[in-house]
């Protein structure tokens, strides 16, 4: 098997993986509509009974989930406001123009957008009564979207803040922790605004593992964490008070304030006791049809996890070691072979570079697998944006390292400067799918040619 040929299957298998998380076809999976009735996963709402039906949805799905719901709601719904990322706002449908506002704002450090967007939900949530329904849309990148800093906390602060834990490699479990104890939206704090309305949650996950109380930071879901935790999560990567992540001329006031956290409503809470939430499409659900995609074109293939974690060069020689265990001995499948994995790897930056996580772990697996041939590693980020830039990730091959070097490139200065966009951007190996309207976390796929007879 050529390159070529791999180059052509693993983009059908991405293809693939995509279309099965798309967020239309799954609010279309899990809701129906059934004369007056409005029927999610079992779950019987009677809209007549509803004095007002709102829509309120962030993240980077958040659109294409708007307009699938209001496809079923049709003149039920009231109003909405939506928050999404810039540049993933363009699909919106001009019918629905008047009666729902739409906020594009920053992402994955929020800015003002993502405080108009975020207060916007917050008040149409805050009126809501026992009588209403608010229906909360939630995708991947959400936490950064609605954004409403507790009193005290400037802006300026908590962006220093999210791009100190963006550098730090915390995991998102740790930062969501971090984010919900210093907002007045995030942690289950929306249901307390929307109290006591029915709320109905539509989750598609961007979370390892779909934990509901981390995806979105957990807008309408019950928080186990504390104040401690968040503490705790500034201490561990240095970012705690004294740190100098806020030395930017603040006075010394502005700077205690921002150490004022809030705690979160927890499990048993009144404000949760008419909150339900569904969970419309994950990780799981890409990977799965990203290996019955890739049987169908003839490679045996095997998933091995939609739970993988840490950091991106680690696991990028992982992955080529599997990569060699295939090509040498068949194990743990014989070529032509396809292993899948699903997750959320992390990045320390040190270097001035440009690029995001799949970029960094393709690299690092180009350096790794230098020299073997048929050999080819798609790391892919499932929204269309891996880290800072506008690729989604990044093709590695057995030849990319010798290829680069013809260019004068160097693999290893590259990696060491976490400049992975420049080098497989003068290479021609990044992805670009542009917004994919979807957001489920990110995809490795490693395929390995037949071995010569």
């Amino acid at each position: 098997m050529s390159i070529e040929s791999l180059r052509r299957d693993v983009d059908a298998i991405q293809h693939t993986a995509l279309a099965a998380v798309d967020p239309v076809l799954g609010v279309r999976r899990h809701v129906s509509r059934e004369h007056d009735r409005l029927i999610v996963d079992g779950l019987s709402f009677v809209l007549p009974d509803y004095d007002r039906v709102f829509i309120v949805a962030a993240g980077k799905a958040a659109v294409p989930m708007t307009l699938a719901t209001a496809e079923h709601l049709g003149d039920s719904l009231t109003c909405g406001v939506v928050v999404t990322k810039y540049g993933h706002g363009q699909t919106m449908d001009d019918q629905y123009s008047h009666h729902i506002d739409l906020f594009e704002a920053g992402h994955p450090v929020p800015d003002e957008n993502s405080v108009r967007g975020a207060q916007a939900v917050a008040d149409l949530a805050r009126g809501a009564t026992e009588r209403d329904l608010v229906i909360c849309l939630v995708s991947g990148g959400g936490s950064a979207l609605l954004t409403l800093p507790v009193s005290g906390l400037s802006l300026d602060e908590l962006q220093q803040l999210t791009d100190g834990l963006l550098r730090s490699g915390a995991t998102i479990n740790e930062m969501n922790t971090v984010r919900k104890h210093w907002s007045q939206i995030k942690g289950g704090n929306l249901a307390r605004l929307a109290h006591p309305a029915t709320v109905l949650t539509l989750i598609l996950s961007d979370v390892v593992g779909d934990p509901l109380e981390v995806i979105a930071s957990g807008p309408t879901v019950p928080d186990p964490t504390t104040v401690e935790d968040a503490r705790a999560i500034l201490a561990r990567y240095g970012l705690d008070r004294g740190s100098g992540v806020f030395d930017h001329g603040a006075n010394e006031r502005s700077v205690q304030r921002a150490w004022d956290f809030v705690e979160t409503p927890k499990p048993g809470d009144e404000v949760f006791e008419r909150v339900h939430h569904v969970l419309i499409g994950s990780n799981r659900l890409a990977a799965a049809a990203a290996a019955a995609e890739a049987h169908q074109l003839g490679y045996n293939t095997l998933l091995l996890s939609t739970y993988v974690e840490g950091e991106a060069r680690e696991v990028a020689r992982v992955a080529a070691g599997l990569a060699k265990g295939v090509r040498v001995h068949g194990d743990p499948i014989s070529p032509p072979a396809c292993l899948i994995w699903g997750g959320e790897t992390t990045v320390t930056v040190r270097g001035k570079g440009r690029g995001g996580r799949n970029q960094e772990l393709a690299l690092a697996a180009a350096l790794a697998l230098d020299g073997w041939p048929e050999v080819l590693l798609m790391a892919l980020a499932t929204d269309g944006t891996d880290g800072p830039t506008d690729a989604a990730g990044a093709i590695a091959t057995g030849e990319t390292v010798a290829q680069a070097r013809t260019l004068g490139l160097d693999p290893l200065a590259a990696l060491d400067s976490n400049d992975s966009y420049t080098f497989f951007d003068t290479l021609g190996d990044l992805i670009r799918t542009g917004p994919t309207g979807t957001n489920v976390n990110d995809l490795l796929f490693l395929l390995v040619g037949e071995r010569a007879a």
